[in-house]
């Protein structure tokens, strides 16, 4: 039976939080999922980022606010080593700052703390597939951070011209949230279409997931807040 579990691992996850009993939790939950498997605990910053790098995990789970090297470094150092890691920042903290940096630093995706458990593991599957997360409780803040964004650069506008009118479309309501089964039913579009048109966006763009390009369309006023009009 042991065996059958080793082998039906596909997700291998560092956990990073500076109280023991919030990574006891977590590595609890998570022990118990047949696909996942915790390789190693970090208590700060620095051990993360020394571990991610001696052990090449799949995922890690960071904390924001710790002694020493706080998450938002850290997950830089661990993204920028390898491309391999995905980062998922978790805290008790949902102001638009962190969320803004924690993504500005490479981070695929964004959960509170208080997320149900079956959340919480949807959020590592989707992550560590390659796809990005934002907690919905947070995506309301997020965009409206760029309600008075900084002017477009040109290099930006210059990129957004070389998709077509379907895949500027296609960006805007992955922007808006939607997955692309919304996305396929909104716009009577065929599942495989809709990826297609996904993978296009961010091969166009260089961009490595949903959430990239979700703050690209803010920055860029692409879309724009309700209430304000898009350029």
């Amino acid at each position: 039976m042991g065996e059958q579990r080793r082998c039906a691992i596909s997700i291998r996850v560092l956990v990073v939080d500076d109280q023991a009993i919030v990574r006891a939790g977590f590595v609890a939950i998570l022990t118990a999922e047949a696909d996942m498997a915790v390789v190693g605990e970090a208590a700060d910053g620095d051990a993360a980022v020394a571990m991610a790098a001696e052990l090449t995990p799949d995922l890690v789970l960071m904390d924001i606010r710790m002694p020493g090297m706080d998450g938002l470094t850290a997950t830089r150092l661990i993204t920028g080593h390898s491309s391999h890691t995905k980062v998922l920042v978790l805290t008790t903290f949902d102001l638009d700052a962190y969320v803004y940096e924690a993504l500005r630093a490479g981070s695929c995706g964004f959960l509170l703390k208080d997320s149900e458990p079956e959340a919480l593991l949807t959020a590592i599957r989707v992550a560590a597939s390659g796809d990005g997360v934002l907690a919905p409780a947070v995506t309301g803040r997020l965009i409206a951070a760029f309600a008075h964004g900084a002017p477009v650069a040109p290099e930006i506008s210059g990129a957004l011209d070389s998709l077509t009118p379907r895949e500027r479309e296609i960006m805007t309501l992955v922007a808006t949230g939607l997955n692309n089964t919304e996305i396929g039913e909104r716009l009577g579009l065929a599942m495989g279409t809709v990826k297609a048109h996904v993978s296009a966006v961010l091969n166009k763009l260089s961009l490595r997931d949903r959430v990239q390009a979700t703050i690209l369309a803010y920055e860029s006023g692409l879309i724009r807040p309700l209430g304000m009009s898009a350029p």
